[in-house]
């Protein structure tokens, strides 16, 4: 009897797969950049030096019956050991690499974009300034503002002054009136 949820009329990512999966499919690849990145270090080559170096001072002048990979057949299961590990590190490595490049790529892709989008706020500020700049061409300055609230004041000051004018003749002629009328 099969199950409910297997069926073929259901999306595959809907069902369950046959085989389990252990762990992430990013696992492999955190584990190449692991791997890569303590090949790298001095630790291990310095301790990789010290293995092959005992397991050639071992292997030399220990008794014969005790040797494991005696000097007489070339170190065979030495060689065949560090064959081994060069076939595993090397596409380790280049996995590694790969992740890197995917990285940068997409570091390199949001730098652009971060870069493109800098570049029109930039040229928008630009516009923006020159709209200001052409906007305060048509306004009034500081200097204008006063320079035509001085005339004002010169004009307001005149009137005042022909109005007082005004008022000192009109009084003059009624104190005239007044006094030709006396006479």
């Amino acid at each position: 009897m099969a199950r409910a949820d297997n069926n073929l009329d259901t999306p595959k990512g809907q069902r369950r797969s046959f085989v389990p999966r252990i762990g992430g499919r990013d696992r492999v690849g955190r584990f190449s950049e692991g791997f890569a990145r303590a090949m790298g270090t001095s630790y291990f080559l310095v301790g990789m030096t010290i293995i092959v170096i005992v397991w050639l001072v071992y292997n030399s002048f220990a008794p014969t019956a005790s040797q494991f990979d005696p000097r007489l057949t070339n170190f065979t299961l030495l060689t065949l050991i560090l064959s081994l590990q060069a076939s595993y590190a090397a596409p380790l490595i280049l996995l590694a690499q790969n992740r890197q490049d995917d990285r940068d790529r997409v570091q390199f892709e949001q730098d652009r974009q971060r870069a493109e989008r800098n570049l029109n706020d930039t040229e928008y500020l630009a516009r923006e300034v020159v709209a200001l700049r052409l906007a305060m061409k048509d306004m009034a300055t500081k200097d204008f503002i006063r320079a035509e609230l001085r005339s004002l004041l010169e004009e307001l000051d005149k009137k005042e002054l022909d109005r007082a004018e005004q008022e000192t003749a009109g009084q003059q002629q009624a104190s005239d009136g007044d006094e030709s009328a006396e006479h």
